[in-house]
C-alpha cells in the first residue's frame, strides 16, 4: 500500500510540476514529498526525475512510468465520482422484495423514483420470505412483527384489516352477528406457515376483546389468491391489500361484524446491513415511510364510527 501512495504522490509531482507545488495540493511538507519519491525510486531501482534547482524533468524511465501511475489516480478519481453519485443521486439497481398484493401500492408509492434516469428497479414480488442476502436485495416489505435477527428492520406504518364477504356469500349462508357466529362460517386463511389454524383478536364497541382461534376451509399462501376467493363467494376474509379495499368500496364485498375492529398490522421495511445507505436506498425508504404515514391518517378519516 506505500507503493501504492508513492505512485501516487510521483504522479501528482509530475502534474504540479513541482516538488513545492505537489506538496501544497497534498498538504505534505516538500521534504516529505522528496522522502517518497526517493524510496520510490530506490524500490524500483531507477531514477525518475532529474531534479535542479530550477525545474524537474522526467527520466526515460520516468516517462515510461508516469503513464501507469496517472492512469491510476484517474482510476482512484472515477471511482470515488461513482460512489459519490451513488450516495448523492439514487442511481443503478435497487431490487425490492414485498409481498405480491403490494404491487399496485408500490406503483404509487414510488412514483417519484421515475425522475431518476439512472436508477433500474427490480421487484420481486413473492409472499414467501426471500433471502435477502443470497437474492441481492436492497429492501424487503414485510408484514407483521419481525422476529430478531442481524438484519435491519424499519417500522413503516402499519395497515388496517376488516373481516369481509361476498353479498353471494352473506345471502347463502348469513351474517354473522357476533365472533362467536364465525366457527359456523368458511374462513378464507393466509395463516403462517405450520400453523394448523387462524388466530383472530377483535376488539368490540365497547371496547371488549374477543380471541378466536379458528380453521380456514381454504388457506393460499397469496393474498391475492385469498382476496380473488372471497369475492367469487369462497367464504370470510381478512381483507389487508389494496384490492379487498376497491372491492370494499364497490360493492363487491360487504364489511362483516363491521363494530369489532382488528388490530392493525405492522409493515416494515428490512434492510440487510446497517450503516450509511446509497441514495437509491435512501430516497426509496424515505418514499415508503411518507406513503404508508398518509395511508395511515387516510384509512383514521375514513374509518366509520360505531355507536
Amino acid at each position: 500500500m506505500d507503493q501504492l501512495k508513492r505512485m501516487a504522490i510521483f504522479a501528482e509531482v509530475v502534474a504540479a510540476g513541482s516538488l513545492t507545488a505537489a506538496a501544497r495540493r497534498l498538504g505534505m511538507t516538500p521534504s516529505a514529498v522528496s522522502q517518497h519519491l526517493r524510496q520510490l525510486e530506490q524500490s524500483l531501482g531507477l531514477a525518475l526525475l532529474h531534479r535542479s534547482t530550477r525545474r524537474l524533468a522526467l527520466t526515460e524511465a520516468g516517462e515510461r512510468y508516469h503513464t501507469g501511475c496517472a492512469a491510476m489516480v484517474a482510476a482512484a478519481r472515477s471511482a470515488e465520482q461513482a460512489l459519490a453519485r451513488l450516495r448523492d443521486e439514487p442511481e443503478g439497481e435497487l431490487r425490492l422484495a414485498a409481498p405480491i398484493g403490494f404491487g399496485s401500492l408500490l406503483a404509487t408509492a414510488l412514483a417519484p423514483l421515475r425522475s431518476y434516469p439512472k436508477l433500474r428497479l427490480a421487484l420481486l414480488l413473492d409472499d414467501t420470505v426471500i433471502d435477502l442476502i443470497e437474492s441481492r436485495v436492497d429492501i424487503a416489505l414485510r408484514v407483521g412483527e419481525q422476529p430478531d435477527s442481524t438484519l435491519v428492520a424499519r417500522k413503516l406504518g402499519s395497515m388496517k384489516r376488516q373481516l369481509c364477504a361476498s353479498p353471494a356469500y352473506l345471502a347463502e349462508r348469513g351474517w354473522p352477528v357476533q365472533p362467536q357466529d364465525l366457527p359456523k362460517h368458511d374462513l378464507l386463511g393466509s395463516r403462517p406457515r405450520n400453523a394448523s389454524f387462524e388466530v383472530l383478536e377483535l376488539q368490540g364497541p365497547n371496547g371488549e376483546l374477543q380471541t378466536l382461534r379458528l380453521e380456514s376451509r381454504v388457506h393460499a399462501t397469496q393474498v391475492t389468491a385469498v382476496h380473488a376467493l372471497c369475492v367469487a363467494g369462497w367464504g370470510i376474509s381478512v381483507g389487508v391489500v389494496d384490492e379487498d379495499r376497491k372491492a370494499l368500496a364497490d360493492g363487491r364485498l360487504l364489511p362483516v361484524l363491521p363494530g369489532w375492529q382488528l388490530a392493525d398490522v405492522p409493515v416494515y421495511a428490512v434492510t440487510p446491513r446497517r450503516g450509511e445507505q446509497p441514495a437509491k436506498v435512501r430516497h426509496t425508504l424515505e418514499l415508503l415511510a411518507l406513503y404508508f404515514g398518509q395511508a395511515n391518517v387516510q384509512d383514521e378519516a375514513h374509518t366509520p364510527m360505531t355507536s
